[in-house]
This record gives C-alpha cells, sequence and structure tokens, in this order.
C-alpha cells in the first residue's frame, strides 16, 4: 500500500511545481469544505445532545477526509520540498500509517453512507430489506464502529508489510543474487498492491449496488406517481434525488478508476497522468462533500446563512 498510496522519493520534475500547488489548493478547500461540515453537526449536537443516524455518518466521514486530506498532503509536500525529512524512518511511517488509516476510513464511511442512503429511500417488499429498514438506525453506530476497525486493521497490515519490506532491503547484501532480492520485492508490492485493489473494489462495489437498487426503486416509484397522477411537487423531489444518485454514482466510478490507476503508476516518474490523478482524488472529498451540504437542508441552510452574512458585511464595507 505504500507504493500506491504515496509518491516515491524522487527529484522534483517539471511537474513537481504544478502538481504542488494544484493539490495544496484542492486539499485546503476540501478540508475547509468538511470542516464546516463537522462544525455544523457539532453545533447541533452540542444543542440537540443527540444526532440522528445520516448526521453521525456525516460526521464521522467529514473528521475521516479532513484527517486523509491533512496527511496525505503534509506527505506530498515533505516528499517534494523537504525529502530529506521522509529520510528518517519514524517520520515517514507515521506519515503514511496515518494517511492511510484514514484514506481507508474514509472510504469505508462513505459506502456506509450510500448503503444508508438505499436502506432509508429505498422501496422493496423483500421481508429481509424491511427487516434492514427498521433496524438501520440502530445499526448505524456498530457499522462505523465495524468500518473504522477494518479501517485500522488493513492499516497495521500494510505497515507490517511494508516494515517486512524495508527490513528485507536493508538485510539484503551485494553479493545475494539481485534477482531474488527483485522477485521478493515484486512479491511484497504485489501483495501491498491487491490489498489496496481489494479494498477500492470492496468499497466501490458497495457504493454501485446500493446507488443502483436506490435508482430503481425511485424509477418505479416515479412511475407510479405518474400512474396515479400525483403532484408535480414530490414528482420534483424524486427526480432530484435520482440525479443526486447518479452524481454520487459517476464521481465514486471515477474516483475508483483514478485509485487503481494510481497503483498502476505508483513505481513511474511524475508525468501528467499522475499529475492529473492526484488532481482528482485530492478534488474528491472537497466536491463530494459539497454535494452532500447541497442535499442535506440543515447544512444547506447553515452555508447560506454564513454567505449571507459574508456579503452584507462586504456590501457594508
Amino acid at each position: 500500500m505504500e507504493a500506491s498510496l504515496f509518491p516515491q522519493q524522487s527529484n522534483v520534475t517539471s511537474y513537481g511545481p504544478t502538481t504542488l500547488a494544484v493539490i495544496t489548493l484542492e486539499a485546503f478547500a476540501g478540508m475547509w469544505i468538511n470542516a464546516f461540515i463537522v462544525c455544523v453537526l457539532c453545533i447541533a449536537w452540542i444543542k440537540k445532545k443527540t444526532l440522528n443516524s445520516n448526521e453521525k455518518i456525516l460526521l464521522l466521514l467529514g473528521c475521516s477526509r479532513i484527517s486523509s486530506l491533512c496527511f496525505t498532503w503534509i506527505y506530498r509536500f515533505l516528499s517534494m520540498i523537504y525529502p530529506h525529512i521522509l529520510h528518517v524512518q519514524t517520520i515517514r511511517q507515521l506519515l503514511r500509517s496515518l494517511a492511510t488509516l484514514f484514506n481507508y476510513s474514509n472510504l469505508w464511511v462513505s459506502a456506509c453512507l450510500c448503503g444508508f442512503y438505499c436502506i432509508k429511500i429505498a422501496n422493496f417488499r423483500n421481508s429481509f430489506f424491511i427487516y434492514l429498514k427498521g433496524k438501520v438506525d440502530r445499526m448505524v453506530p456498530w457499522l462505523l464502529l465495524g468500518s473504522e476497525i477494518l479501517a485500522l486493521a488493513i492499516s497495521i497490515f500494510t505497515h507490517l508489510l511494508n516494515e517486512s519490506l524495508q527490513m528485507n532491503n536493508i538485510t539484503s547484501t551485494g553479493q545475494e543474487n539481485f534477482w531474488e532480492v527483485t522477485i521478493r520485492k515484486n512479491k511484497h508490492l504485489f501483495s501491498s498492491h491487491f490489498l489496496a485493489g481489494l479494498v477500492f473494489a470492496a468499497s466501490f462495489l458497495v457504493v454501485t449496488f446500493s446507488a443502483v437498487f436506490l435508482l430503481f426503486s425511485l424509477w418505479r416509484h416515479k412511475r407510479m406517481m405518474q400512474t396515479n397522477s400525483m403532484k408535480d411537487l414530490s414528482m420534483d423531489a424524486h427526480i432530484r434525488a435520482m440525479k443526486s444518485v447518479l452524481s454520487f454514482l459517476v464521481m465514486y466510478s471515477i474516483n475508483f478508476v483514478c485509485l487503481i490507476l494510481k497503483i498502476i503508476y505508483a513505481t513511474k516518474k511524475e508525468n501528467i497522468m499522475k499529475l492529473l490523478i492526484y488532481m482528482y482524488l485530492f478534488a474528491f472529498p472537497g466536491v463530494h462533500s459539497l454535494i452532500l451540504i447541497f442535499s442535506n437542508p440543515k447544512l444547506e441552510k447553515a452555508l447560506l446563512k454564513i454567505l449571507s452574512c459574508v456579503k452584507c458585511e462586504g456590501f457594508i464595507k
């Protein structure tokens, strides 16, 4: 996973300054957007002394994305501007482990959010689905806890793989067969990349199936409303929901492709493809969270209130 999440420590190329400038802008914008979500939900939590299931997922998702963007950006910044700092084994491993942990947490909590939306909004007559709909609010805390435990377990396993690879590199001698060292290193990298791809694929499948089931349910409900000549207001609400789910599915699909490409290009030098991959991966947490804000009435109202206050102050000045 080391190679899949983080760039190799190489000299800054012609794409280096451009990449750093773009991902810095995207990372800080994403952290501000997710910090807004966390602040609004924490204030609501203090006032009401409780949060509903959707807000619990959004709160944990916001915290995970802030942490993931922060540690990944720090590692990227140091690798390009102060690469000698990452020569210290403790600092390098700490940053990698934390970024890996929160990156996996972000993936699993995002998948939980899509699954929650599917169960809450979709309407199916299947008895098991009806049972899940009735129990989903009680299941959410356990799902979030399980997601964090799973993210922690995978990050620890990834750390152990990287430590093993590092130890093999240190203990390898000049007299040892070069091909044996290369084959052993490739085995470790394959294990790391396979684990990364498995996690990405699993979370992507959860998102995909949730979106497909939800779209099918909303499409069927839309047809039923048309048949019964229901009001346009209800129809418009369901159409907006379908558009929102479709946007989620498209963004997650592109995100999944970029994550896989990041694994493929991990051992290659800086190029335009890596620049585009990093640009999208750093932009995704902020853009997706922005969509979540405008699809949540409470968050949207708080954002519009802040923007109106800023606009009024600017007009007065």
